[in-house]
């Protein structure tokens, strides 16, 4: 899996660079811009680009423009945006649009190895990576007079784990449970929740972050 790396820290950048390398990505450039990620991007076709929100400039917003014209002009590269912190309006501009190969994490998300190696595939692959901060916040944000006070304390941790964009296998062996006990749970949600079963497990992240941004 090809990587372009975004960050205008060159000892962040390099140190992620180095991590990704050792786990058999290919890093097909660094850049420390918006404008020579776009250039990147172009001119290498990876996989997937992994962007910090924060890029000169002005160190607003340039990384998650540069995502979304990724997204507009490259379809089939995924963006993994990388973000300080938890900011809801953001990661809703990016994860919002219906794309497939989308993903919002934050920062220290890269100290769990493991699991920021599991989201760069997955967004690579065409999932999504939705930091559970961010999950969080729409869960409080929904929660008040809507179906999510019907779910059981187990149900609302899958639906956790699928907004973050698990897949089956991966919440069953994350919470040590079996598929089918897994597939039960998820049908009971989606019931309870009014929304339409999805086999692709992209279509059911998005299925349920719509109903956790619904007022």
């Amino acid at each position: 899996m090809r990587v372009v790396l975004a960050d205008d820290s060159v000892l962040v950048r390099e140190g992620v660079a180095r991590l990704l390398g050792e786990a058999g990505f290919e890093i097909s450039a660094t850049v420390g811009d918006a404008e020579e990620l776009l250039t990147a991007v172009a001119r290498t076709g990876p996989d997937v680009a992994i962007i910090d929100v924060r890029m000169p400039p002005s160190f607003t917003d340039e990384g998650l423009r540069a995502a979304e014209t990724i997204r507009a002009r490259h379809p089939n590269v995924g963006v993994l945006v990388l973000s300080q912190h938890a900011t809801l309006p953001q990661a809703l501009r990016l994860i919002g649009r219906g794309n497939t190969g989308v993903g919002y994490l934050l920062k220290d998300r890269v100290a769990d190895l493991d699991d920021f190696l599991s989201a760069v595939r997955r967004v690579g692959d065409g999932g999504s990576a939705v930091d559970p901060e961010v999950v969080a916040q729409l869960l409080r944000a929904a929660e008040a007079g809507s179906a999510l006070e019907e779910l059981t304390a187990r149900e609302r941790e899958i639906l956790t784990l699928i907004a973050e964009g698990r897949s089956n296998q991966a919440i069953a062996t994350t919470l040590f449970l079996g598929m089918k006990t897994i597939e039960t749970h998820i049908k009971n949600i989606f019931l309870k929740l009014d929304l339409a079963p999805a086999s692709d497990d992209h279509r059911r992240v998005l299925a349920v972050l719509a109903y956790l941004r619904s007022p």
